[in-house]
C-alpha cells in the first residue's frame, strides 16, 4: 500500500492552466503507482485551463463549486459530485465562472508502456 497524507501532497503546475493550484496525490512523482495519476485541482473564481487535448484519458470529479467544461460540441456545467470522462485526444477547456473556489479530483490514465 502507498499512502499520501494530504499534508504531504506536493504542489505542481500545469501548462495552460491559470488561477489554479494542484496537489499530486498518487502517481507521477508522488508515488510508485504507474497506472494512473490522481491529483486535486483548486480553480479560483475566473480560473481554468486553456483549450487543449492530450493523448491520455482523463476523469474529472467536481468535489466543490462548479466548472464549465468546453468541448467541440458545446459546454457542460459540472457541479458537486458530477463527473466526466475525456477520451485521449479530446480537446477541452475548463473555466470556473463562479464566485467560490472549485475543487476537482483529476484521474489521468497512464498509457500502456509508460511510467
Amino acid at each position: 500500500m502507498q499512502i499520501t497524507r494530504f499534508s504531504d501532497a506536493q504542489k505542481y503546475e500545469t501548462t495552460g492552466h491559470f488561477d489554479m493550484a494542484g496537489l499530486r496525490l498518487q502517481g507521477g512523482a508522488a508515488t510508485r503507482t504507474d497506472g494512473v495519476t490522481i491529483s486535486l485541482s483548486y480553480f479560483l473564481p475566473g480560473g481554468g485551463a486553456d483549450r487543449s487535448a492530450s493523448p491520455t484519458e482523463k476523469y474529472y470529479v467536481v468535489l466543490d463549486g462548479e466548472v464549465t467544461i468546453g468541448l467541440d460540441d458545446g459546454e457542460q456545467i459540472l457541479g458537486p459530485l458530477d463527473s466526466c470522462h475525456l477520451a485521449g485526444g479530446e480537446a477541452r477547456s475548463i473555466l470556473n465562472w463562479g464566485k467560490t473556489v472549485a475543487r476537482m479530483l483529476v484521474v489521468i490514465v497512464t498509457p500502456r508502456g509508460e511510467k
